[in-house]
Order: C-alpha cells, then structure tokens, then sequence
C-alpha cells in the first residue's frame, strides 16, 4: 500500500480506501456477501489473488474479520464497526456518481448487470414455490443467465440449474440498468421491444413487482452529467 505521506485523514483514508476494487468490497460486504465466491459474484473481473490480498489487508487494518465457515472449507468475511462506517462513504460515492456521472457502455457488464438485479429482488413478491428466470442479454454474443428466485436468497446461475425454466426474459444490460435505476419505466421499455417477456401471462404481468428499484433511483441525473468529451 504506497502512501502520500499526508498526516491528512483524506490522505490517509485514501492510502487504504481508494485501492482499486476496495470500495466495490466493502460495498458488496455491506451488501449481504459473506464468503471469498459470493464477493467476487459482484465484482466481475477481479482476479481471485488480488481480492485475497485486499481481503488480507482490509483485515489487517480491522474493517474487515474472518472467521471459519459452520459448514465445509473455507472463510467468512463480515464488516467490523470501522468498516460499517465505510458504508456511508460507499453510499456518498453512489449519490454522486448517480447525480453527476453518465452511465457509459463499458460500465455494463452482464453479468454485474444480473448480480446487481438479483439483489433488488423482493422475494416476498415471488411465489412460494420459487421460480426459475432465463435472462438472454442480446449482444455480441447474447449472454445467458439463469435466476433461481427462491428463499432465502436469489440465485444467479452461468449454467442451467437443473430446474425448469417458468420464465425467459429477453433484454440487454443497458435496458436492465436503466430500469434498475429508474431511469424509464418498464413499460417503455416493453414498447421500444427492448424487454420481451415468455411464460405464464400471470408470471409475465408480475415480474415488474419482483424487482426493486436500485437504491440510488431516487437521485435525479443533473442537468450536464460529467462525461467523456
């Protein structure tokens, strides 16, 4: 970890906190991940040394701590006190970067744009008996997911799950984030063909309701968003 050799708590801060990938850690630990494979579910293209190294030295400076799992091999990874209030830090980045940063094509990653998705649904929404959504997001090439709606959790699957499928959405990553972040309505999306839906026309009318908006939705875009010139 290279220092500023800054006696500011900014500079400080910085030293251990701006370290590419960390913010997406902590953010993904505040959001409910708790094992090394659930962490890097939501940060897509992070090699799996450079996260042990930066979950090796966020527990080193005590934001995060380990301990062995009930059940079976490996860690689990829960936010100390210090590290809950770097929550707070993630959720002013996230205001901002709503309010004055527009979305671009490379900030779509499929399947961050899925992970994102499957942890804004509301599972008292769903039916009990759970239900099985192919997501194929058009692209070159079209990628295919699988959610597993069920309680406790979501599932996002990269391979068929061995159920049948109740549902197949059709869409891309872009129309996906838009809407997650409210954006545009899913109804404009379903008139601009963008989302099509296949299955029971009861599952079809109550998909909308599953998917919560994202918590920034709230925070309009501003007038000029800084982007690229």
């Amino acid at each position: 970890m290279k220092s500023y050799g800054q006696y500011c708590p900014i500079a400080r801060t910085s030293e251990l906190f701006a370290e590419r990938w960390t913010p997406i850690i902590v953010r993904n630990l505040a959001a409910g991940c708790r094992t090394f494979t659930e962490i890097r579910e939501g940060a897509p293209g992070i090699p799996k040394a450079l996260l042990a190294e930066r979950l090796r030295l966020l527990e080193r400076h005590g934001v995060v701590e380990s301990g062995r799992k009930e059940n079976g091999r490996g860690s689990v990874y829960t936010l100390t006190e210090s590290g809950w209030e770097l929550k707070a830090v993630c959720d002013a980045m996230g205001a901002w970067g709503a309010r004055w940063l527009e979305l671009q094509p490379h900030h779509l990653d499929p399947a961050y744009v899925l992970w994102a998705t499957s942890r804004l649904i509301d599972l008292d929404e769903v039916p009990r008996g759970g239900v099985v959504v192919r997501f194929d997001l058009q692209g070159d090439p079209v990628r295919r997911f699988w959610m597993v709606l069920h309680r406790p959790a979501a599932e996002l699957c990269t391979s068929h799950p061995g159920r049948t499928e109740d549902m197949i959405v059709t869409t891309d990553a872009e129309a996906l984030a838009q809407w997650n972040l409210r954006r545009t309505t899913f109804q404009a999306m379903v008139r601009a063909g963008r989302f099509r839906l296949q299955g029971p026309v009861e599952l079809q009318q109550a998909f909308p309701t599953w998917i919560r908006p994202s918590p920034f939705a709230h925070i309009a875009p501003a007038d000029g968003p800084t982007a690229p010139s």
